[in-house]
Order: structure tokens, then C-alpha cells, then sequence
């Protein structure tokens, strides 16, 4: 199998949720506000979620009412670990760069 395919920051933050265990689109938005400090409007949200599902990234659960659960499936998961190794191997290069930047003067 080859590279992961990339993922939207909505798709992305909606898989990380996720990893936690099943919720509801509501309570998805909820924790991406809670983890970035912005909250995805809907159609960001139900749009990255349908795409997720299209992918079998996560699966529909049983409706409770209006409220739909969403899980993450075990290739969802395995997504996310690879998706995150890559960020987090970034992001030790990005400070590795920072601290060897020069420091910024006086405009």
C-alpha cells in the first residue's frame, strides 16, 4: 500500500476526535472547538464527515433521535497514526529550523 491519502484539516480534526470513541456531529464540533479554539460550521463539518464515510475512514451508528454516532474503523484509525507520525516529524523539523533561525530585527 502506498502513501496515506492527505486529509482536510476539517477531515482530519474529525478523525482525531474520534479517537476518543463514537459521537455525534454536535459533540464532534464541540471537541474540535475545544482542541483548536475555533468551531467547524456545519457545512465544513457534515461535509468532511460524509467524505469520511464515503472512505470507510468511520462508520454511521445507530441514530438516536436526530443524533447520529460516528466511529472510527480500524483503517481510519491506522490512518490517523500515520497521518500523525508525518505531522509530528514535521513539526520536530520546523523547531529543529526554528531554533537555528536567525533571530527577526526591527522592521
Amino acid at each position: 500500500m502506498g502513501r496515506p491519502p492527505r486529509f482536510s484539516e476539517p477531515a482530519l480534526l474529525v478523525l482525531i476526535s474520534l479517537l476518543d470513541g463514537p459521537r455525534h456531529g454536535y459533540a464532534i464540533a464541540d471537541d474540535i472547538e475545544r482542541l483548536t479554539g475555533d468551531r467547524p460550521g456545519p457545512g465544513s463539518l457534515y461535509g468532511a464527515v460524509s467524505r469520511l464515510v464515503g472512505t470507510g475512514l468511520i462508520a454511521e451508528g445507530d441514530a438516536d433521535g436526530r443524533r447520529r454516532p460516528y466511529r472510527l474503523t480500524p483503517r481510519g484509525i491506522s490512518l490517523v497514526r500515520a497521518e500523525v507520525a508525518t505531522m509530528s516529524a514535521v513539526s520536530h523539523e520546523a523547531q529543529r529550523r526554528l531554533r537555528a533561525a536567525p533571530q527577526a530585527g526591527p522592521a
